[in-house]
């Protein structure tokens, strides 16, 4: 599984498959759940799930770089990023799947 991409239609399905909620009600719930965090995080809001990690946006100030090219300095303006911490459960969730020698199972989603 390393190198796929999770879609919010497979989460939705796996949503459908393990809690039994309709198709329509899982998307639903996918949706809502990513748009609450989404929200938060506009806000300047940290979120944290439970052994999963914590989302939050950082400030970073005006700094001046340098094109590769000509060498030119070129100023590049202050921006907020998106960061993700995962926590320690997960780190260690996946160093004990890549310490086993496996590719990722199903059942790491």
């Amino acid at each position: 599984m390393a190198g796929r991409t999770v879609t919010r239609a497979q989460l939705s399905e796996a949503v459908y498959q393990e809690v039994g909620l309709s198709r329509n009600e899982s998307a639903d719930l996918v949706e809502s759940v990513l748009g609450r965090i989404a929200d938060r995080l506009v806000d300047g809001e940290t979120v944290k799930v439970s052994s999963f990690g914590s989302f939050y946006v950082r400030k970073k100030g005006q700094r001046v770089g340098r094109n590769p090219k000509t060498g030119e300095e070129v100023p590049i303006l202050p921006r907020r990023v998106l960061v993700f911490r995962p926590s320690h459960v997960l780190k260690d969730r996946i160093n004990r799947l890549l310490s086993r020698g496996g590719a990722f199972l199903k059942s790491a989603l």
